[in-house]
């Protein structure tokens, strides 16, 4: 069997740690691209390149220069632009045709991880498929200690793309230019006051500076990264720092970003919170109201709170679920030609923009519908019944598989029979962490709370993991 190495969100790690060996990381990127290679048809006359990007952790570089060399192993020159967004890569790889791109980054997670995110050239992220492939033949070259003979000339150079010849600072200066292209153009932030968290990440040289040029005055929150200092105390996971700030300085608005800045969390001028979920709700009806809505439907996941979904039903928007994940989002809007969709998380795909989530993007587009509505942004957000949600993140030293434990399943059934349709419970692994989650949403906080403990102590009693890993 093959060992796996991708996640739910690409192959993620402790660099120096499987999965995330440099050999491992070379391997990888020399199987994707002859992958790639091989599928590809015709061409432009020049060859084939890889647009890379990278977040501020400080095992980045590292990791980068193995990409580079595994991709020139297979033939391929790689187009380094340096510390950007992630959906920095995605618009560029597409804009470019480019045979592929690449993120080394971890997201969300702490500065001791890090990863490796795959796009497609159509800017979209790497199909499961794909990834199955690429495990299937590093597995091969290991068994048999193969490799691909390096080819001649492969180097981390934009000014060998021929008539893609531009430095990397430049190609960024067009998702930049990209980004201000979305805010729309009868509008400005003038006497706006937002409170900015960049995660001491990727987000940090763009975000701040750009919502400036549209005339905010910017509270910069998490906008000086040293390399071992990302998403730690702030960011999307941890808003309660630009919650406050929201407050002192009496913002009209705050945003926190994640690491990759591919997704965003926001908070009112009254210090209250708004997930994805509101995100989404603002933005549906924004989009219903201009007519861009298409099939008035959104795509949402399992985590979704059922508060929203009923709302937007009642207002004629129906709701496509798909299992977590932004890539399950990304694929649910390509099959249906939808234009919108997210998880609570912040992750948000406006389709009409791009095809995979970017936070600066999803924070242009919910201060557009603010400005738009003319109100201040607790009024602008669509109210809603919200149904008490609990996310426990369980620490797991093993992965038991789920079917293999017939009580906790039972207990799960038991439990679902008392919600009567007024909630649901909702068990995976983290696909980036040793996590297992329990989320558990019913009609009452404290009926969640109570399932929640039940279902965390029969859990860790029948893996053997009685006592949590911290």
């Amino acid at each position: 069997m093959t060992e796996r190495l991708f996640g739910t969100d690409g192959v993620r790690g402790i660099p120096g740690r499987h999965p995330l060996t440099l050999e491992n990381v070379r391997a990888i990127a020399r199987a994707a691209a002859g992958i790639l290679l091989n599928r590809r048809r015709g061409g432009n006359g020049c060859q084939p390149f890889v647009v890379m990007g990278s977040d501020t952790r400080a095992s980045g570089p590292a990791l980068g220069r193995e990409l580079v060399q595994g991709f020139a192993e297979s033939g391929c020159r790689t187009v380094d632009l340096g510390v950007v967004p992630t959906p920095t890569v995605s618009y560029l790889a597409s804009r470019l045709g480019a045979l592929a791109g690449v993120t080394v980054s971890a997201s969300h997670n702490p500065a001791e991880f890090n990863g490796i995110k795959f796009f497609m050239g159509s800017g979209l992220k790497m199909p499961e498929s794909l990834e199955a492939e690429i495990e299937a033949q590093v597995a091969r070259s290991a068994s048999s200690g193969s490799a691909v003979p390096s080819a001649k000339g492969g180097r981390s150079r934009s000014r060998d793309l021929g008539s893609h010849a531009q430095d990397g600072r430049a190609l960024v200066g067009r998702y930049v230019d990209f980004l201000r292209s979305v805010f729309p153009a009868h509008l400005d932030l003038s006497g706006m006051k937002v409170v900015a968290d960049c995660a001491n990440g990727a987000a940090a040289a763009i975000a701040p500076g750009l919502l400036e040029s549209l005339g905010a005055e910017v509270v910069r929150i998490g906008c000086s990264p040293s390399g071992s200092n990302i998403n730690k105390g702030c960011a999307a996971l941890e808003t309660e720092v630009m919650r406050r700030a929201v407050l002192k300085h009496r913002a009209h608005a705050g945003v926190s970003f994640d690491g990759d800045a591919d997704r965003a969390i926001f908070c009112d001028e009254k210090g209250r919170i708004a997930d994805g979920d509101a995100l989404i709700a603002l933005a549906a009806l924004r989009l219903e109201r201009l007519g861009l809505l298409r099939g008035d439907k959104v795509v949402v996941t399992v985590m979704t709170n059922l508060g929203l979904i009923k709302f937007l039903e009642d207002r004629g928007i129906a709701s496509v679920t798909v299992p977590v994940g932004d890539r399950n989002v990304a694929d649910a809007i390509e099959a249906g030609g939808l234009a919108l969709g997210g998880e609570a998380s912040g992750h948000i795909i406006f389709r009409c923009f791009a095809p995979t989530g970017d936070g600066i993007v999803t924070a242009l587009e919910t201060l557009a519908a603010v400005r738009e509505a003319g109100v201040p942004f607790s009024r602008a957000l669509p109210s809603y019944k919200v149904f008490p949600q609990l996310l426990k993140n369980v620490p797991v030293r093993k992965r038991v598989p789920v079917r293999a434990l017939p009580g906790f399943l039972r207990r799960i059934k038991g439990h679902e029979a008392r919600l009567k349709g007024f909630g649901r419970i909702v068990v995976r692994y983290s696909g980036t962490e040793p996590l297992f989650r329990i989320m558990v949403e019913g009609p009452s906080a404290a009926l969640v709370r109570r399932v929640s403990a039940d279902l965390t102590h029969v859990y860790l009693h029948e893996s053997g993991q009685e006592r949590p890993v911290h």
